[in-house]
């Protein structure tokens, strides 16, 4: 699937690698927050010792930042949008649309869910960019 990324998406991505040296996937530029899709591999790169890297990096851009990695399957990929909550299985079902049935522990509800709502809202608009997934729902 072909994503397309607006100016300032563009521009960040090429800031975000100048200064981590990992070049984004994709970004989604979300108000004060931004988040990167980092290819497979390059986790620890990017977030960098004790954080230090993108500590730096959002101090520079003038904005929150969340790092998602990319992963090969849409399973994983699921699981990787939802992080740092646990993520137990994930079912994609091919009914009329594509969706994502993620099973996470009812601790973690939350942290997949995020304030308002944002985390999960994050991996939805990720998933349908990059795996045609057209909602995650978690049971």
């Amino acid at each position: 699937m072909r994503v397309e990324l607006s100016d300032e998406a563009r521009q960040y991505i090429g800031r975000f690698d100048e200064l981590t040296g990992v070049a984004p996937k994709d970004c989604l530029v979300e108000g004060d927050r931004l988040v990167f899709l980092v290819p497979a591999g390059e986790m620890a790169a990017a977030i960098g010792q004790a954080g230090e890297t993108v500590e730096e990096t959002e101090r520079r851009l003038g904005k929150s930042i969340e790092l998602v990695e990319d992963a090969d399957t849409p399973e994983a990929f699921v699981a990787s949008a939802l992080a740092p909550a646990a993520v137990n299985a994930v079912t994609i079902s091919e009914q009329n649309d594509r969706v994502a049935y993620v099973e996470v522990p009812e601790p973690d509800r939350g942290v997949a869910i995020g304030a308002d709502g944002a985390n999960i809202e994050t991996a939805r608009t990720l998933a349908k960019r990059h795996f045609d997934i057209d909602d995650i729902q978690l049971t």
